[in-house]
């Protein structure tokens, strides 16, 4: 680096100094004292502690990686005394929201929302339990035990084939293996692997004993041979067996069940079949059977009684079998999946009611003993694996190889002035065009100059070292190598100072810097060297510059002086897409990297497209190396066949859930031993290889033996749901509790009440009709409950679309080419802007409708490649939403059909507000513009500031607002995630939108005086702990009134019509209406909760009157009340029945035209009225619950106009309505809320079922 480049470039291409300091990764600590930071933090963070407090006597640098690591974790920091008394107290968050807003925002029916709403309580006036404020309490179900059901009867059974049909299938075997060469070589190969020599043992204790641990090392062949060996054992007695095997991923459970029919000599699906979720091949006739965690699962649900009805078409999940298995084998157990602790807790309760059931436990060596010890101490048969012998190194090895590299331009040494650095080029210059090494040595040999060693000549990257060893000048070269020249720099390009000597035949030299090159360093030479590249990098940043030096040392042939050097696949494991991306790019700007006829640079990511990633699989020609970069993916899930040498970057990416601040997180985290050596395993599959892990000895020493259990650190409300439908009559607690590592109580509790917010769960935690059926759908329950209000709000197909994509993955592939980066970014704005804009979740479902579109024109492939779609995703969701609907029909929601209940898809505000309901609460609040900032922050329920990822369609959000088009006031944002990154916490996915549709959603809704200092106390009936939302001293609680003084007090509140009064949603969201608005949603709100529990118990009925009326009403105030108002944020945003387009580009809105079951911009269509009816028709309004609106002759027979963007025109005076009814109306409403019946309680409660 040039010495005029400054210090701030930085070595690792990482941060260097942020706001308000250094950043933490450059701060000069110690590793061995930051592992001891995360190590206590950690244990503070699993304890039941509430605050630990670092003791005095740390330096400041010290403290601010206290205080960093506090902020990764959701830790609260903060130093207290002064000088050497100075400590750092870290808490844990509260648990309760953050402090609710100091203002409130106004909130108000528009004119057309307010005449739906005049038609409903004229037709349908409050009722007095309405008016009274009664919660709606969850009631349990009345048949929460379900009954047993019988296997269909049908077909071939595995488990009821006779001693001749066996004999026969036996007997087919042998005969195809005596007849096919091919199979024969594959018995051959059998044979070798190393479980084959205890086929015996194993057979033997699975039948002696009902759990049998098999602990074998990766390549052992446990888990093809194992299921072979217990099906031989079975019919070699006569004995017919049904086997299911489970594997953590979907492409285990296929790739392995192909494999062993291949090794069988089968087709899939006679024998050996597989079943995952909307693909399956064999059935009950298959002996061996390969499924998920889940779906095993599920079929124990279903034999345990789950009552649901079961589709079984179009591969939705068939669990009319139930768990009708001989064997069980649970494969993989060591990687700690959340479905497989699960299923442990399931089948350990299951065994002694299942004495014939035998249970196969397959691990890796490292836990196996925790695993037998759960069992009661089953039997382990512990199984050795081969792979050949790998050469490990550690960053003080790779350092050493490489050089430090550190120079005089890196944040760790001074910078040269301009003065300094016009000399040295010239000095250099010099020695190689004239042979003039005086100044050069000079310059070298001074005492206060002898750190100008490594310098590097701005132009050629030359080092003095280069230069002597190019020119064959042996003393100087030596004498630069006793001042500590480094030997490993590069000049640009890409040459050492050992290349320059053998390019320019000066072998004397070439020796010695070999015989330099071999000598060991010192343990304190180590030791230093280690220091000062830690000192010199963002030690929370992959250094990617250190992985282009190793790669050139690797690839040159300088570390290894044998054939091999210079072939193999080198594999290199990196946390994430972002480090791949930055990794690549550093490669590509390298002179020797960049030569794609000598190396083939392949990235591996999930979201790669499945084209791209089978290029992995692929010898590259002669002469080219192929370098894959990828994620933990590479780990155990495929197995690259030709790697010789990984470089381990030593980081992961993890999904973790703090269950204190009830938050979701993607951080970066360290692997575990467990991991390290998995990772290391794979430079020995096709022969000697060689690993070097990026981190130190000290370091290694440190990792936890495994990562942290996946039920330990995610959400558990689906668990739970799953707890009440295996033991509807007990504890949710007590039951997970018997987990191997069982996560915190806090965890649990968090779940339990989101449920109980739901309406799955009762107070005492039994199950309702509504959790029953959140259950029994392939989805987490608040998107199963987002489903069921899209049927009703008629909203059904994008509702569909996002509840698959949250539970599988976004369609859009993530092109590497800076170009093609911006390509695909414009495509997704176009995406988003054909429904409405500002969200992306909105472009998930613009993406599905074009591609479905394209489709049937015949222009899938044009499409995927125009909007960088990836179409293998697109087919699962397809398949997914076939499942999901053909589940919701067959329990008689919906009708059959190829849009059912989906007349408002196209509606923005309803589709929005469906949007919201399954997001919720992750909700914030966008906060107004810095004078002088651009970026959005975002203000969550927790008090957390967040920023917008800059993926997100809504990253430059501020911008629009900031120039004056919209107000940020009254605009929320709902995401799906929080994810906290090295330097901040952001959200990668939101939609934009108006707190209309969080009014319905939310779980709470207080009604206070608009003054704060008049506010009436929130009256807690259980959370006795808990403080009012503006409270201004959470220590120091005023004490709470009384019922009969709450009620007082609100009467006086709700007393005028027109009162302003403050709505506080869920204790933080404060907004402000008149009385009779507050009156309005709080009826509107149990009415909708009143809808959804009439519809979860009489799903294939009409609703009553009052309620189809009241849903039709919420859907008109979604519809007219949830429009931005926001002008677009950039090109292409046009309406999607406008057909606008450019000229340089293809009409974007040409796929979207003509969808069945939209709006289509233009004059509103009569539509029909979906779930309710099909011959009943509204005008203008959105298609809901049609029948009861011309039953009760509310619609109003005026035609309404619509803009091309969906929004009303003024509307014509002519048509205004009868302003009479109106007026009568609010009077009728007011004088129910006015404080003569003084009976209007704050609290509505959104549960239900």
């Amino acid at each position: 680096m040039n010495g005029r480049d400054g210090a701030g470039a930085g070595r690792g291409g990482g941060r260097g100094r942020g706001r308000g300091g250094i950043s933490a990764g450059w701060r000069p600590v110690s590793e061995a004292d930051r592992i001891s930071i995360a190590e206590r933090l950690e244990q503070f963070r699993a304890s039941d502690e509430k605050e630990l407090t670092f003791e005095a006597g740390l330096s400041n640098h010290d403290r601010a990686v206290v205080h960093d690591f506090c902020k990764k974790m959701g830790f609260k920091s903060k130093s207290h005394g002064k000088g050497d008394a100075r400590r750092v107290a870290v808490t844990k968050p509260s648990g309760g929201q953050g402090k609710g807003q100091s203002t409130a925002t106004a909130l108000s029916f528009s004119a057309d929302a307010q005449e739906a709403i005049v038609e409903l309580f004229s037709c349908f006036p409050p009722t007095e339990d309405e008016l009274l404020g009664k919660e709606t309490i969850a009631q349990p179900c009345q048949d929460a035990v379900p009954k047993p059901r019988r296997a269909k009867a049908t077909g071939r059974n595995a488990l009821t084939f006779t001693p001749a049909e066996i004999s026969r299938q036996v007997s087919e075997m042998a005969a195809r293996l005596k007849n096919s060469p091919a199979l024969q070589q594959i018995a051959k190969d059998r044979s070798k692997l190393p479980i084959a020599s205890f086929q015996d043992s194993i057979t033997s204790a699975v039948e002696n004993n009902q759990v049998v641990l098999i602990a074998g090392e990766t390549g052992c062949g446990k888990t093809t041979q194992v299921p072979q060996y217990i099906l031989n054992h079975m019919w070699q007695q006569g004995k017919p067996c049904r086997i299911l095997c489970t594997q953590p991923r979907r492409i285990s459970a296929t790739s392995v069940a192909e494999r062993i029919a291949t090794e069988l000599g089968e087709q899939i699906g006679d024998t050996v079949g597989y079943q995952i979720r909307l693909e399956s091949k064999g059935g009950k006739h298959s002996s061996l059977l390969f499924c998920t965690n889940g779906v095993v699962l599920r079929k124990i649900v279903g034999a345990g009684g789950n009552s649901k009805e079961q589709t079984g078409e179009d591969g939705a999940s068939d669990e009319s079998d139930g768990l009708d298995a001989t064997h069980i084998i649970v494969d993989e157990i060591h990687e700690r999946d959340r479905n497989a602790d699960f299923l442990l807790i399931v089948l350990r309760d299951l065994l002694p009611v299942r004495p014939d059931l035998r249970l196969i436990l397959m691990s890796a060596t490292l836990d196996a003993d925790l695993f037998s010890s759960y069992f009661h101490g089953c039997p382990i048969v512990r199984v050795p694996g081969f792979t050949y012998p790998v050469r490990t190194f550690y960053l003080e090895d790779v350092l050493a190889m490489t050089g430090n590299g550190t120079d005089v331009n890196s944040k760790g040494g001074p910078t040269l002035s301009q003065e300094d650095a016009d000399i040295m080029d010239e000095a250099i210059s010099n020695a190689w065009l004239d042979d003039d090494f005086e100044l050069l040595l000079q310059l070298l040999t001074d005492d206060s100059s002898s750190h100008l060693c490594d310098y590097q000549h701005p132009l050629t990257g030359a080092t003095a070292l280069m230069v002597a060893a190019g020119k064959g000048r042996m003393e100087d070269v030596q004498l630069l190598l006793s001042l500590g020249a480094d030997r490993t720099l590069l000049s640009k390009d890409g040459a050492t100072a050992l290349d320059w000597a053998s390019t320019y035949g000066h072998e004397d030299v070439v020796d010695l810097l070999k015989k330099y090159q071999g000598e060991k360093m010192t343990l304190d030479e180590e030791a230093e060297m280690l220091r000062k590249y830690q000192a010199s990098v963002d030690q929370e940043e992959i250094d990617v510059r250190l992985i282009e030096r190793l790669l050139l040392t690797l690839c040159r042939g300088s570390i290894e002086e044998s054939d091999t050097s210079q072939n193999g696949a080198v594999l290199i494991f990196l946390p994430g897409w972002e480090d791949i991306i930055r990794c690549r790019e550093c490669l590509q700007a390298s002179p020797v990297f960049c030569n794609h006829s000598q190396y083939l640079l392949l990235p591996l990511h999930s979201m790669v497209p499945a084209h791209e990633q089978r290029k992995v699989f692929q010898r590259p020609p002669n002469g080219v190396r192929k370098i894959v970069l990828a994620t933990n993916i590479a780990e155990s899930a495929i197995t690259i066949d030709d790697v010789v040498y990984v470089i381990d970057s030593g980081r992961i990416k993890e999904k973790s859930y703090d269950p204190y601040s009830n938050v979701s997180t993607l951080q970066t985290a360290w692997i575990s031993r467990a991991s390290s050596k998995q990772r290391e395993g794979r430079a020995g599959r096709c022969r000697p290889g060689i690993c070097y892990h990026l981190f130190s000895r000290t370091r290694a020493a440190a990792l936890p033996d495994f990562q942290l259990p996946e039920i330990k650190r995610t959400p558990l409300e689906e668990l739970c749901l799953q707890v009440k439908l295996l033991d509807p009559n007990g504890k949710i607690g007590s039951f997970i509790s018997k987990a191997i590592d069982p996560p915190l109580d806090l965890a649990v509790r968090n779940a339990i009440i989101l449920l109980q917010d739901l309406g799955a769960l009762t107070p005492d935690e039994r199950l309702t009709d509504l959790g029953k059926q959140l259950g029994s759908l392939p989805a987490h329950p608040s998107t199963s409950k987002m489903l069921l209000l899209a049927i009703l709000l008629n909203c059904l197909d994008p509702a569909l679309t996002m509840a698959c994509a949250a539970g599988y993955r976004e369609p859009f592939v993530l092109p590497m080419l800076p170009d093609q980066k911006k390509r695909a970014q414009q495509a997704k704005h176009e995406l988003t802007a054909a429904y409405g804009g500002y969200s992306d979740h909105l472009a998930v479902i613009a993406a599905f409708d074009g591609w479905e579109a394209a489709k049937v024109k015949g222009q899938e492939a044009r499409f995927c490649s125009q909007y960088f779609i990836s179409s293998g995703i697109m087919t699962m969701l397809a398949g997914m939403r076939r499942q999901l609907q053909n589940e919701l029909a067959q329990k008689g929601f919906i009708p059959k059909g190829p849009h059912p209940c989906s007349l408002n898809a196209r509606d923005p505000g309803i589709v929005r507000a469906v949007l919201a309901a399954g997001m919720y609460p992750m909700v914030g609040v966008l906060l107004p513009p810095l004078p002088t900032g651009q970026k959005a922050v975002i203000r969550t329920s927790r008090g957390e500031k967040v920023r917008i990822h800059p993926h997100s369609e809504n990253f430059r959000l501020n911008r629009t607002i900031s120039q004056g088009r919209s107000s940020s006031k009254d605009l929320l944002l709902v995401f799906d995630e929080v994810t906290r990154g090295e330097a901040q916490i952001y959200i990668r996915n939101s939609t934009l939108l108006k707190p209309h549709p969080i009014i319905f959603v939310a779980t709470e809704m207080v009604v206070a005086p608009l003054d704060p200092s008049e506010e009436i106390p929130v009256e807690m009936e259980e959370d006795e702990d808990e403080v009012p939302v503006d409270s201004e001293d959470e220590d120091d609680p005023k004490p709470r009134p009384g019922p009969d003084t709450v009620r007082k007090r609100q009467g006086e509140c709700m007393a005028a019509p027109d009162r302003g009064v403050a709505v506080v949603i869920d204790r933080w969201l404060r907004f402000s209406a008149t009385a009779v608005e507050a009156a309005q949603f709080y009826c509107l709100r149990e009415r909708l909760n009143a809808a959804v529990s009439f519809k979860i118990k009489n799903p294939r009925e009409k609703l009553p009157p009052d309620l189809a009326a009241s849903v039709y009403t919420i859907a008109c105030i979604l519809s007219f009340d949830n429009i931005l108002n926001l002008e677009p944020a950039g090109p292409s945003r046009a309406s999607p029945a406008s057909g606008a387009g450019t000229a340089s580009r293809m009409d974007s809105q040409a796929w979207f035209r003509g969808g069945q079951g939209q709006n289509n911009g233009g004059n509103r269509k009569e539509q029909k009225a979906g779930v309710f009816s099909e011959n009943e028709k509204v005008v203008g309004r959105p298609a809901v619950s049609t029948t009861v609106h011309s039953q009760t002759r509310v619609v109003r027979s005026e035609k309404r106009y619509i803009r091309q963007d969906g929004k009303p025109h003024a509307r014509n005076p002519a048509g205004r309505g009868n302003s009479y009814v109106a007026t009568e109306q609010r009077q009728k409403v007011s004088s129910n809320t006015g404080s003569g019946r003084g009976t209007y309680v704050k609290r509505s409660k959104n549960g239900g079922g």
